[in-house]
């Protein structure tokens, strides 16, 4: 079905038609004409609790927006992919990022092969590695990738510190600009200090130009020989990996059917298992299988990532929001928001369908944000009082990991993250206030997140849950979530200029006016 069909249908139309009913009713209407509606508008999964009372809807409204999910078939969409259909259809390859964290008794087939063995292999590889590094003289581990091999193991190292290997300095590399890698090697023993290497085809040029650099100081230090001693591979192209000095038995691998923004699961979240050791990092997986259960077998109108899709998407299309904030009230969660930014950016920035047509509304929100209470003093003056909407997911813990606990902070923590969602519900009128710049106009919408302790099982889960509600939104759309062909043309010309400046003369500069005068002045003033 494309777009243009979509959007004729009655199960649209019928959203349609009641978006404009809702866009004059207020949160403070909804709660007075249904005293029961907070005891009602939840569900826990895997461990979290979401309440959605403060969204901008009632039954009616999720009654609509679940028929037309029905419409789109999404219960059968959902099925297709966990059972290894080739849901990515521009690549013509399966998304099976659900298989990476399949327990060993389950079966899931992808072109007549059983990949969970596979899967489980990998990982009983990288236990045994992981187990020796953690009980040998390395000292640090520096993960160099980019994207996906970069933003998951980064994000879940950070939220999970405190249930790691403390004698363990673990740092993270993508940037092409040499600060980050100057910066990473700060104070670090380059004699005990493992790089992993994480790219699927030992080519991005961002990753090779950092590895490069980290094994020209290695071999500078300590000789050719000592690469092997030094680094590993996440990768797929065991040519390359040789080629680069790396022993091949020190090569981790995955999966074409694994997306980078979907692989911290896989073998490129070595690093954290290294650091949180081979138990918690299945801990991780379990909460992710706990929630692909939730999520594959829950009604629609009890699943916790239904649900959170259906919001983003009757707020995306239907009431012109552009963007979604992410505040988790848990500082180890600061990477979260730029994690799902790649995951939701790069998977629904899409305009065309699978097939090829032209989609005819919105897709895609802008995600973005920062741990609270930082961002109370900074962007929260715009959601309570700006013009822009801007839905916001609250995420917060009610205990803190073992050894953060400091008297008194945590519940003025969670005080501070109920109370901006209050805020933004309900707003103030002007008979409350003396001056109409102190008027909060409320109606604003928000979720809040909760789980008892973020552990490993509770990271995995909440992952999980945005990982599905993006496929949940793509099949909405009919979008593919699973490619992003948006990231090739600039990589592409990136290698073609890089060359150029590198050039004697301006012979071959092909690009138009503006790019080839940047690229002049480029050569003319950089030394």
């Amino acid at each position: 079905m494309n777009m243009s069909s979509l959007t004729s249908t009655p199960e649209w139309q019928a959203v349609a038609a009641h978006a404009e009913t809702m866009r004059a009713v207020h949160l403070r209407d909804l709660f007075a004409d249904d005293p029961g509606r907070a005891d009602r508008m939840h569900v826990e999964a895997a461990g979290w609790y979401l309440d959605y009372a403060k969204h901008r809807v009632s039954a009616e409204t999720l009654d609509r927006l679940l028929a037309l999910a029905d419409a789109r078939g999404l219960r059968a969409a959902v099925d297709a992919m966990f059972a290894g259909e080739r849901v990515n259809v521009t690549e013509d390859r399966a998304a099976l990022h659900v298989a990476l964290r399949a327990p060993r008794s389950a079966s899931i087939v992808v072109d007549g092969n059983d990949v969970v063995p596979d899967v489980h292999a990998v990982l009983d590889r990288m236990g045994a590695f992981a187990e020796r590094i953690r009980a040998g003289k390395t000292t640090a581990v520096v993960n160099i990738g980019i994207g996906g091999s970069d933003l998951g193991p980064a994000m879940a190292y950070t939220a999970l510190r405190a249930y790691s290997d403390q004698r363990l300095t673990v740092r993270y590399v993508a940037n092409v600009d040499g600060a980050d890698l100057l910066r990473a090697l700060q104070g670090l023993d380059l004699a005990t200090t493992l790089f992993v290497v994480a790219s699927k085809t030992f080519t991005t040029i961002e990753t090779l130009t950092n590895a490069r650099a980290a094994r020209a100081l290695i071999v500078d230090a300590f000789g050719r020989n000592a690469v092997a001693d030094h680094f590993v591979a996440v990768s797929t192209n065991a040519e390359e990996v040789a080629k680069f000095g790396i022993d091949t038995e020190n090569m981790f691998e995955f999966w074409d059917w694994v997306g980078g923004r979907y692989s911290v699961w896989s073998a490129i979240g070595l690093s954290l298992m290294i650091a949180i050791g081979p138990d918690q990092f299945g801990e991780m997986l379990a909460g992710a299988h706990a929630m692909d259960e939730h999520f594959r077998t829950a009604p629609h109108d009890k699943n916790l990532p239904v649900l959170m899709a259906l919001f983003e998407f009757w707020y995306r299309v239907f009431l012109d929001a552009q963007s979604q904030a992410v505040v988790p009230y848990a500082q180890v969660l600061e990477l979260l928001p730029a994690y799902l930014q790649q995951l939701e950016m790069e998977s629904n920035g899409k305009s065309v369908t699978g097939t090829g047509e032209p989609v005819d509304t919105h897709t895609g929100q802008i995600v973005w944000g920062t741990p609270g209470t930082n961002g109370q003093h900074a962007y929260f003056q715009l959601l309570h009082q700006g013009t822009a909407l801007v839905p916001v997911d609250f995420i917060g813990c009610m205990r803190p990991q073992p050894g953060l606990d400091l008297p008194g902070h945590q519940d003025l923590l969670v005080a501070n993250m109920l109370a901006q969602s209050e805020a933004l519900a309900f707003g103030r009128t002007r008979a409350e206030v003396d001056t109409p710049a102190r008027v909060m106009p409320g109606n604003r919408p928000s979720s809040v997140l909760l789980c008892d302790q973020l552990t490993p099982f509770a990271l995995g889960a909440l992952i999980a849950a945005y990982e599905h509600k993006v496929m949940t939104l793509g099949t909405l759309w009919g979008i593919d979530s699973f490619d992003q062909w948006g990231v090739e043309l600039g990589k592409a010309l990136a290698g073609r200029i890089a060359d150029e400046l590198d050039a004697a003369d301006d012979a071959n500069l092909g690009h138009d006016p503006s790019t080839n005068a940047l690229i002049r002045r480029y050569r003319s003033r950089r030394r």
